[in-house]
This record gives C-alpha cells, structure tokens and sequence, in this order.
C-alpha cells in the first residue's frame, strides 16, 4: 500500500540537515518554528545534541507571528540572542511555517545583517523534504556566504564536504576521514562542518581538491570549482575500513548484491566489490541522486514494497539492520551496515 509504513520511521527532514551542517561552527541556529520542529531536531535527529554544547533554538513562533508574518520580531530577537551569545554568525532554518506563508529569506537576511553585527544566512528548507537536501543548502550557502576570498592554494590540503552525522552514521566521521587521507598522503585535511572551524570555511579556496563524501556536498563542490577552479573527487575515503568491518562471505566470486545506504557510500563500496569478484552490485536509496555515482540498474526507493521486491533478485544484501524486517522470507546472506537515516542508529 502506497505510503503505508510497518517497519521504517519517517525519516529526518530538511531542516534536520541544515542544522547538522551548521551545529559545530560556533554561530546561532535558529529554526523558524513554534517548538516542534527544534523539539525533533534535538530530540531525534541530531546525535550530538547530548554530547556537544551548540546554538540552536526555536524562533517560538505563535499562530499571530506565523500568519501575518512578523519578521521584525524575529530580528529583534536575533539581536538580543546574539548581544548574549556572541556566536560568530547567525543562521535561520526554515520549516513549513514560513514555507505556507511565503516568507522572503532575502528580505529577512537583509533585515537581519542591518540590526546585527555579525553575518547572517539563511537557508530555505521547507520541511517537506529529506535531511539530505538541506544539508545540500547549508553547505552551499556557508560556501557562499563565507568562502568570498581567492587565496594561494596549498598543496597536500585536501578539503572535504559532506561529512555530516546524518550521511556518515556516524560520531567520528570527521576524525576517520583526517586519518584516512592523511595515510593517503594528504599533508592537511579540513571537514567543513562536522570537526570543522568557520575559518576552515572561509579558507576553502586554499585547498588543492575537495573530497565529496556525500551527495549533500556535491553542489557546494561545484560552486568552489566553479569559483576558485578547486577540482573535486567524489568518493567515501571510509569505505574501504567499512567493508573490512562488514561480516561479507569469504568468497564473492558471481554473486549479486544489493547496496542501501547515500549514493557516494554506496558507490565507493561497489568498486570495493566489483574488485573482489562480486558479479552485479546495485546501490539502492532513500534519499537524494548523484549523478558521479549512479550505474545502471541502481533504484530510488519510496516504499517499503520497493526495497523487498528488489531484494528477492540478489544473493547479498548489505543495509541497515532495520531493512532485515522488509524481507523476512530472503534466502540469502543479510550483511548490517548501519544507517543512521533510516534507524537512527550509528555504526560502531
């Protein structure tokens, strides 16, 4: 049945990753809502919220402000949060209240920066569609808010987008991207964002390549390229350890398998596959394309029926241990890969 949900939670909306994005940057997120929206947010959908201190709070919006729309209130409270914070910038994050009712975010950022000393950006999710894509808006609006000046680049500096815990599963996402570059050759390694300073942000041009490990990073790359002329790599630099961490079949040799987690993941782990004597691997996902990283036969899933009629054609299947419960009659081999979009939880 069309829409009908037995096993999976509704998954993380935009508004969600544009938070994620923005949550270690040191600036004051404010999520234009009554309460609702921040209580999931919080609540829900970001890991860190019981480990790490961050400015996030709810524009508190009443049904009166909402309908006829008082911005000025909001700027006016912008002010007094940031004279009491000091944040080094301030953010707004829409939701479906100011989606309805139009809210003009050029309008409201201009009227912000002229009360306020600090830079203000905004980022117009809407809450009606998945954390991918506004995480997708927030890399690109700190980009461009931020990353204004042309600067010598540094060899070896390899910067990275996309490392986020919603696209990363994980709390050290960051820390294992750094080691694994490093061992690479990298001489110096920035995530923007996630175990990232807005001074890295405002220094993006000097990095030699950017590394994009999720499809929410992929149009903030394009913007720097098209930019500074940062070329750009679109691939997971954790794959290769997630793979060695998976409990696979000794021998692949001819087998099929099937591949759920975000595209960039998924297509840096079928390389890994292929290589190893797998005969078909198909990505499957919830969430948003990338184009670098699609094949043919890859599927975009909407409903729980999708993923289980497609699973009945593969050997393996390797996804979020939740997925197990979609295909209780599945022959073969079911690998866990946690996937904290789709279950809330974090890989180990």
């Amino acid at each position: 049945m069309r829409g009908l949900r037995k096993y999976l939670t509704p998954f993380a909306p935009d508004q969600s990753g544009a938070v994620s994005v923005l949550y270690e940057l040191g600036g004051l997120v404010v999520i234009c809502d009554a309460g609702g929206c921040a209580g999931n947010v919080c609540g829900f959908d970001e890991p860190r919220w019981h480990t790490m201190r961050s400015a996030v709070f709810s524009a508190g919006l009443r049904d009166m402000d909402a309908i006829m729309g008082r911005d000025k209130k909001l700027v006016a409270e912008l002010v007094t949060a940031s004279r009491a914070l000091e944040p080094a910038f301030a953010a707004v994050v829409g939701t479906p209240v100011p989606s309805v009712i139009g809210t003009d975010y050029t309008a409201l950022r201009r009227m912000a920066e002229r009360e306020l000393t600090i830079p203000v950006l905004t980022v117009d999710t809407t809450g009606m569609q998945l954390y991918d894509k506004g995480a997708e808006k927030a890399y690109l609006a700190l980009m461009q808010t931020f990353a204004r000046e042309k600067l010598p680049v540094k060899p070896g500096l390899i910067g990275v987008l996309g490392v986020n815990p919603l696209d990363m599963s994980s709390l050290d996402a960051d820390k294992a991207i750094t080691r694994a570059l490093l061992a690479e050759g990298a001489d110096e390694v920035r995530c923007y964002g996630m175990g990232g300073t807005l001074e890295d942000v405002r220094r993006a041009s000097e990095a030699e390549k950017n590394i994009v490990a999720s499809p929410s990073g992929l149009k903030a790359a394009r913007y720097l390229e098209k930019t500074f002329g940062t070329p750009f790599e679109v691939r997971d630099p954790l794959a290769a350890s997630l793979l060695e961490s998976c409990c696979l079949p000794a021998d692949l040799t001819g087998k099929k398998i099937l591949l759920n987690d975000q595209l960039v993941r998924a297509d840096s782990l079928r390389r890994l596959l292929t290589a190893r004597g797998a005969d078909t691997v198909t990505a499957a996902t919830w969430f948003m394309p990338c184009p670098p990283c699609e094949a043919a036969g890859d599927a975009r899933l909407k409903e729980e029926d999708d993923y289980a009629s497609l699973a009945e054609n593969y050997d393996i299947l390797i996804g979020d241990p939740v997925l197990k419960s979609l295909v209780p009659g599945f022959r073969g081999t079911f690998v866990p890969l946690a996937s904290f979009p789709v279950s809330g939880k974090l890989l180990k």
